[in-house]
């Protein structure tokens, strides 16, 4: 039987772009089922993360140096000509001529010699239009410049971008494809700066962290284990970064538990409760449980950990993450069938907006609306309430999301305390992302005390 040719990083690029909407469905399924056919997974895996990260200043400038909108363009023909703009654009160590050549020899497979022609031409009017792919921002003019990092940018001799001077909202959404009324609620918020740093954030490529199961290893011990393996492996805090890209399940240690995938900011929830072993805690939104398990390693396994979700589907990955990492004390148990216990402390991991975590989430910008938030903070308040009414007396709450925005953070503890004077704020913490040398996601935790 002969070897099939493996595809290129940007073949497959390109077919998961064909079968994602971003409205519609999720890309990283689409994206798993595709990377066995390469051997450029790393690759593959940015340049399609990074072209939905950026898609619509990518738009923004197809639309100006083609004089076509985009709405025009054939959708397969559209997504050669993203891909090879984003590589043009953000990947400037790679090559001018093989971006726009592989981009002209894919094209070839899908079309005739017009369409060729056509995402030929395109991308030589914009190749025309780049003075610098790399140059320094404080050197650009910002209202022709993309920015790559803090410090880079691509500039273009044509200013096709809004002025920061006169709208930084305009100018912040449009350069990292955010909608604009989310930026506008950062500034309000957090400032002109930390806004800035939010935007790098969220179109960041996100590292890899992995934390120790410390029921079977010490963080030197999995750190020696992986560079012996040949892994870059450096250890942050109580963490390791995975600086060597290679898939989490070919890791050493992943099929023998010594490890869970996990961000720094993920971590801090069950880190500020302090579980104590003789604890009964309820994992209300358990699923996929990332968090559980950091429950049952805190405690030594010793604590009695129920875990549960309204989707019970999505338990099962409960119950398989339990068993690779060897962990006794975790009950995975049926929602409805705990309406009437009590616990000593309930960790309450909300669905929320995700905006803490936009880098990954990378479907969430082109879906998120005011209105969606609005309704979110609905369903975690009723899940705060909830979880208030089986928290035993002198009991905790441990309230966290991955979201930065306040409506669902500290105004919605806020509200709940001022309704439930027995319950008391034992601390709270809000995380902004990270696109510095440790990058980190965004998030929120609440602990709060039943005083009763």
């Amino acid at each position: 039987m002969a070897n099939h040719k493996p595809k290129t990083a940007r073949d497959v690029a390109m077919t998961v772009l064909n079968q994602f909407e971003p409205k519609h469905n999720f890309v990283s399924p689409i994206l798993n089922k595709l990377l066995d056919e390469t051997d450029q997974k790393q690759r593959a895996t940015d340049l399609v993360f990074g072209t939905i990260r950026n898609r619509n200043v990518i738009d923004t400038v197809i639309t100006t140096f083609s004089g076509r909108p985009i709405e025009r363009i054939p959708a397969k023909l559209l997504n050669i000509i993203r891909i090879a703009a984003f590589e043009l654009i953000y990947s400037p160590e790679t090559p001018e001529y093989s971006i726009v050549n592989e981009a002209v020899e894919n094209t070839k497979a899908v079309g005739g010699k017009k369409q060729t022609s056509f995402v030929n031409a395109v991308l030589r009017q914009i190749t025309r239009h780049i003075n610098n792919r790399q140059i320094d921002l404080s050197q650009a003019n910002p209202e022709a410049a993309l920015l790559q990092t803090p410090l880079t940018g691509c500039e273009f001799d044509t200013c096709f971008l809004p002025d920061p001077k006169v709208s930084l909202a305009d100018y912040l959404s449009t350069v990292f494809s955010l909608p604009e009324w989310l930026v506008t609620d950062w500034l309000s918020e957090f400032g002109a700066d930390s806004t800035r740093q939010i935007c790098f954030a969220s179109n960041r490529r996100s590292s890899i962290y992995i934390r120790p199961n410390v029921l079977k290893t010490t963080i030197q011990e999995l750190g020696q284990k992986l560079r012996q393996a040949g892994i870059g492996a450096e250890i942050v805090t109580e963490m390791i970064r995975i600086k060597s890209p290679r898939a989490v399940m070919e890791l050493p240690g992943f099929s023998e538990g010594l490890f869970t995938v996990q961000d720094i900011t993920a971590s801090q929830a069950v880190r500020l409760l302090q579980p104590q072993p003789d604890w009964t805690i309820l994992d209300l939104c358990a699923a996929p449980g990332v968090k559980t398990t950091q429950l049952a390693e805190t405690t030594g396994d010793l604590a009695k950990i129920i875990a549960t979700d309204i989707d019970s589907q999505r338990l099962k990955k409960v119950r398989e993450n339990t068993a690779r990492l060897g962990i006794n004390n975790v009950n995975i148990v049926p929602y409805k069938e705990l309406l009437n216990s009590k616990f000593d402390c309930i960790l309450l991991d909300v669905p929320c907006s995700n905006t803490g975590v936009l880098a990954k989430r990378i479907e969430t910008r082109y879906r998120l609306t005011p209105k969606i938030i609005t309704e979110l903070t609905k369903r975690q308040a009723d899940l705060l309430n909830c979880a208030a009414t089986m928290t035993k007396p002198r009991g905790k709450i441990c309230y966290s999301t991955c979201s930065i925005q306040k409506a669902e953070n500290s105004e919605l503890v806020k509200d709940f305390l001022q309704k439930n004077r027995h319950w008391q704020l034992q601390c709270e913490q809000l995380w902004l992302p990270s696109a510095n040398e440790f990058d980190r996601d965004g998030g929120y935790v609440a602990i709060m005390v039943n005083r009763q």
